[in-house]
């Protein structure tokens, strides 16, 4: 079968390009199509070697950097591919539309749903533009259209594949569509010499809104522990020097470590804490119990497919001081087996994924 791979776009490296990088690994010979891609990037220094055929959108000056604001040519982008020629297009879809190609009769579309876009279903984004006024009054109108767009883009698709039963949920309430849930491959590189647990709790992620950080931060200056947080400052996060001032005592921003680096982090901490309220999936607490390090998550989203509680962590249920506080207190009291957190995290393999990912794609 010929087959043609489509992702959002190509500049950060985080949850979404991994599962394109396992669709890579399935599928070694199909292309890589993208609305664009910033050369140098933590994503493209993974994808480099592969075929990436990005759109017309790429060559416009600055568009890396406009390609938010200019979300509403995104029906232009898609509509400029055509994959008449493939058998299969498999799509790697979040927050950027990547789906309804244009294509011929025979050719079947499968997508992957990391979620349907956020920003046109009003769950929390990561970029904090909509405090001011212009910028809410601009999203309401062309959200508008994009909702209609999304809707009809996605009535087009074959076989939706969605990240999570969480996921599935949104697909069937936003598109009335029916979909398969195929977690998302989880899998580290083999560190030798892993440092033993050590006195810290860790977050990994990239320091953005709506990931819970300033309460990370404040729990931390609350209970006098030692927090370490790893990940790159992306977008307009504007709390981000604030919250270094603030946790200067007790938390250190690492700023981006490689995958060795994040795997002897993980390795090293007392517990993972994951914070967002409403996660599509989350593969980092899954990390983290790979390497036997159990995780502290709020009671949502995701977390609640992946973490088992008392046995390979524990949950809170309202993102305040208070609540993560006394999950902390009631955790430094509770014993975990590093065991059960990798049982858990292994039916979260790569194998598994790709297995059945291409199971998908016969049938």
């Amino acid at each position: 079968m010929k087959i043609a791979l489509v992702h959002d776009f190509i500049s950060e490296f985080g949850g979404a390009e991994r599962v394109l990088l396992a669709l890579s690994e399935a599928f070694p010979d199909a292309p890589i199509y993208t609305a664009f891609y910033i050369k140098g990037s933590p994503a493209w220094e993974r994808f480099k070697d592969k075929e990436i055929r990005p759109s017309w959108a790429h060559y416009i000056p600055l568009f890396n950097r406009l390609y938010s604001p200019l979300r509403f040519l995104t029906p232009l982008i898609w509509g400029s591919f055509n994959f008449k020629d493939y058998d299969v297009i498999l799509s790697s879809s979040s927050w950027y539309v990547t789906k309804g190609f244009r294509k011929n009769q025979a050719t079947k579309e499968i997508c992957y749903c990391h979620t349907p876009p956020r920003w046109l279903y009003g769950f929390k984004t990561s970029v904090e533009l909509q405090r001011f006024w212009i910028v809410r009054l601009y999203a309401h109108v062309v959200g508008h259209f994009m909702r209609l767009y999304d809707f009809s883009a996605a009535q087009k698709v074959t076989t939706f594949v969605a990240n999570s039963k969480n996921v599935a949920a949104r697909i069937w309430k936003f598109y009335r569509r029916e979909s398969v849930v195929i977690y998302p491959p989880v899998s580290l590189p083999k560190v030798l010499n892993l440092p033993k647990k050590q006195d810290y709790y860790l977050i990994i992620t990239r320091i953005v809104g709506a990931k819970g950080l300033d309460l990370a931060v404040h729990t931390a200056m609350e209970l006098g522990i030692h927090l370490k947080i790893a990940g790159k400052a992306t977008g307009l996060y504007s709390e981000y020097k604030k919250l270094q001032e603030i946790g200067k005592d007790n938390v250190e921003f690492l700023g981006y470590v490689s995958d060795e680096e994040l795997v002897r982090l993980y390795a090293g901490a007392k517990a993972f804490l994951v914070l967002s309220t409403d996660e599509d999936f989350g593969i980092t607490p899954v990390e983290s119990m790979l390497m036997g390090t159990p995780v502290i998550a709020f009671r949502g989203g995701g977390y609640l497919e992946t973490v088992v509680d008392g046995k390979t962590g524990i949950f809170f249920d309202k993102p305040t001081v208070k609540s993560l506080s006394s999950a902390i207190k009631k955790f430094e009291k509770m014993t975990f087996n590093p065991k059960d957190c990798l049982a858990q995290a292994q039916k979260f393999s790569k194998e598994n994924f790709i297995k059945k990912i291409r199971d998908i794609v016969k049938k």
